[in-house]
């Protein structure tokens, strides 16, 4: 098939391209390298399969392809609120014209929305029958209410003109090509770790997430995106949940910067506004529609992702 991958060159999107490659399908990535990176698609650029276009998503786009994967959004805090408003065009704009061209050319597309609209949430764990508890005029909502009016979109889209959708709802993913000043909470401790400086926990780092391996979570969307009679929307995530200072201590001792003997090297800066205090996928749905569960251990997952840190970053 040929498909289309807005936000190919981000971090999922980058390895979504190349596992679709692998595939033998021809792939289009689009990208407006806003978070994109040509680093992450470096190695595919010689593919004969692969075609990249810079674009922003905001604008439409005239291609003929079978399969749409919606990805293009900024998706750390530091990024999409540097300019929220683009942040939010970018998910309601760019689901527009996504959507418009699925119409036109009869593709299938899915939507890489969130965990994100749940917000703060007041059910734990998450499942897709849950509306949220999301603040619309907080910091956050540029990026929890943009993803959560493109699903709108989606759902209208389907039910209006019977387009052929497909909604997967993101929770934290971790891994290479992460970029390594995106705040996440991934990169921000292995970066310091690596570095010898101290790891930045916000509040007490009681609250909790859950972290699935980049290359689980692409198997999910790839499931999704090819199974018949269920559009969503569908959790992809893991469920085994984590505080934020267990996480730490996990990173500092498998980046070797943490002894019985010396303890923790750890500094508590105030909560950000609107964090959520638990996040953790139900993915009854996913074991039901898709036969998905994450398989690779977080310490398997955060080796792989310390070495690739590892290769790229000097200490300071």
């Amino acid at each position: 098939m040929r498909i289309l991958v807005t936000g190919g060159a981000g971090f999922i999107g980058s390895h979504l391209c190349e596992r679709l490659l692998h595939q033998g399908h021809e792939v289009i990535c689009l990208d407006n390298f806003f978070t994109g990176s040509k680093d992450n698609i470096r190695h595919l650029l010689t593919h004969d399969h692969f075609e990249l276009m810079r674009h922003d998503v905001i604008q439409p786009v005239l291609v003929e392809v079978d399969r749409i994967y919606n990805l293009a959004c900024p998706a750390s805090p530091i990024h999409y609120q540097y300019n929220p408003v683009k942040t939010i065009k970018t998910s309601v704009l760019g689901a527009l014209n996504m959507l418009g061209l699925a119409k036109r050319v009869k593709a299938r597309i899915l939507q890489a929305s969130t965990s994100e609209v749940y917000g703060d949430p007041r059910e734990h764990p998450q499942k897709e029958s849950y509306w949220g508890n999301v603040n619309p005029i907080g910091i956050r909502s540029c990026y929890d209410e943009g993803k959560r009016a493109a699903e709108t979109l989606f759902m209208d889209y389907h039910r209006q003109n019977k387009v052929d959708i497909r909604i997967v709802r993101i929770f934290n993913t971790y891994g290479p090509r992460m970029a390594p000043h995106d705040g996440r909470v991934v990169s921000n401790f292995i970066v310091q770790a690596l570095a010898g400086k101290p790891l930045t926990v916000y509040g007490e780092g009681t609250q909790t997430r859950s972290f699935c391996y980049v290359d689980d979570l692409v198997e999910g969307m790839i499931r999704m995106m090819e199974c018949e009679g269920f559009i969503g929307p569908v959790n992809l995530g893991n469920p085994t949940e984590h505080t934020i200072m267990d996480f730490a201590r996990i990173i500092l001792g498998l980046v070797g910067q943490v002894t019985p003997s010396t303890g923790s090297k750890i500094l508590h800066h105030p909560l950000p506004a609107d964090d959520p205090v638990q996040r953790k996928p139900d993915i009854t749905l996913a074991h039901q529609h898709l036969n998905w569960s994450p398989k690779i251990s977080l310490d398997e997952g955060l080796k792989n992702t310390i070495e690739y840190f590892r290769s790229r970053c000097t200490p300071a």
